[in-house]
């Protein structure tokens, strides 16, 4: 009898130890960690997330912390196939515990993306975009799961610095589909695609490739300021007062600003309507050497404060083969902007164009040779 309640007594203790959310043992391994030399610097990219006593469902939550925050990593534990790091916050009281790994990017993942964002420090943002849900954030367009930095929460806002066009490809991992619906759905593609060809119809641009956009983040949205984004889950945020002007065979891909100090891509209404340089694109593939066009149509309006309305600047006469980016230069009214156009000849030029004010109406001087930059339009 006192060997049966010797081992009841020892099964209401390992019960209560794991309910208590394994906190002595978890503390024993921080520990060993710590000796060990196993640290890490963290930073939180949750808006809000918590600090717990343990990875266990029957933890209890220690310290709530906030977007920017930094944590001490002294740990990190696989459980149930989802990564916890063992974390130390920088409060009075040292608080410690088990944080979900989604919640946070260590330091070595975020030098990754500010290294990124190096590479276009000095070029002004091209277009405005937003995440329609939640969708991993990576190092690389392609879908190695080596270059996830982390997931963007739903409705996140970016800024547009480049694109890429990718080869559409059954992949076994995608943000925004299970992988049969994602097989099933390239199946279909591609016997679109073929029904198409053998009709003689030009070869559509979304039906051969899959887009990738390089995005900046603001601090406000995350402590990770560069990464790729599939484009399946990213929505293009064009102004209000302008995405009327937007045709459905021809779509607005970057836009600027004319009437500002400096280049913006604002999405939503601005403070007051203003004038604007749109690169546009058809959805026919225009691939030369295996590489398509960023653009292949330019727009310039301006807005009439006096009959408080928009009106055409200038607009290209038919199809320009362009690359990025877009740069706006000048003060005031007085503008230039440049972009990279294929000549015939197979060269790519910088082409300048030129924005004045003549009285109350806003003027495009462009460049003298632009005919020879443009072939008929594609209908």
């Amino acid at each position: 009898m006192k060997k049966n309640r010797t081992i009841l007594v020892a099964i209401a203790l390992s019960a209560l130890l794991f309910q208590a959310g394994c906190t002595w043992l978890d503390g024993a391994l921080g520990t060993f960690s710590g000796l060990a030399g196993l640290s890490d610097t963290a930073t939180v990219i949750s808006k809000t997330a918590q600090i717990r006593t343990s990875y266990a469902v029957v933890a209890a939550d220690l310290l709530e912390v906030k977007r920017g925050e930094k944590l001490d990593v002294v740990d990190k534990m696989d459980f149930e196939k989802v990564l916890w790091y063992r974390v130390r916050a920088r409060n009075s009281e040292e608080t410690e515990g088990w944080i979900e790994a989604q919640h946070v990017i260590t330091s070595e993942t975020l030098e990754r993306s500010q290294k990124l964002a190096e590479e276009f420090k000095d070029l002004p943002p091209q277009a405005a975009g937003q995440i329609r849900s939640k969708s991993n954030l990576r190092l690389a367009s392609d879908m190695n799961p080596d270059n996830v930095l982390f997931m963007l929460a739903a409705g996140s806002n970016f800024e547009i610095m480049d694109w890429k066009f990718v080869p559409k490809q059954e992949l076994p991992d995608v943000d925004d589909a299970s992988r049969g619906e994602q097989s099933r759905s390239a199946r279909q593609k591609n016997d679109e695609v073929e029904a198409a060809r053998e009709q003689g119809e030009a070869e559509k641009l979304d039906e051969k490739y899959d887009v990738w956009y390089l995005v900046k983040l603001d601090p406000s949205v995350s402590p990770a300021p560069a990464g790729w984004l599939f484009g399946r889950q990213v929505e293009l945020s064009v102004p209000s007062e302008i995405v009327f002007f937007q045709q459905n065979n021809r779509k607005f891909v970057t836009w600027q600003r004319l009437d500002s100090e400096t280049a913006t891509v604002s999405s939503g209404r601005a403070a007051t309507p203003g004038n604007w340089v749109i690169l546009t694109r058809t959805n026919v593939v225009k691939a030369i050497d295996g590489v398509e066009p960023d653009f292949d149509g330019i727009l310039v309006l301006a807005f009439d404060k006096y009959d408080q309305s928009y009106y055409t600047v200038w607009r290209s006469s038919g199809e320009v083969w362009g690359t990025l980016p877009l740069r706006v230069e000048g003060q005031g009214d007085s503008k230039t902007f440049t972009l990279s156009l294929r000549h015939p000849e197979g060269r790519m030029d910088d082409k300048r164009f030129v924005v004045f004010r003549d009285k109350s109406r806003i003027k495009l001087t462009p460049p003298e040779d632009i005919a020879q930059y443009q072939t008929a339009r594609t209908r």
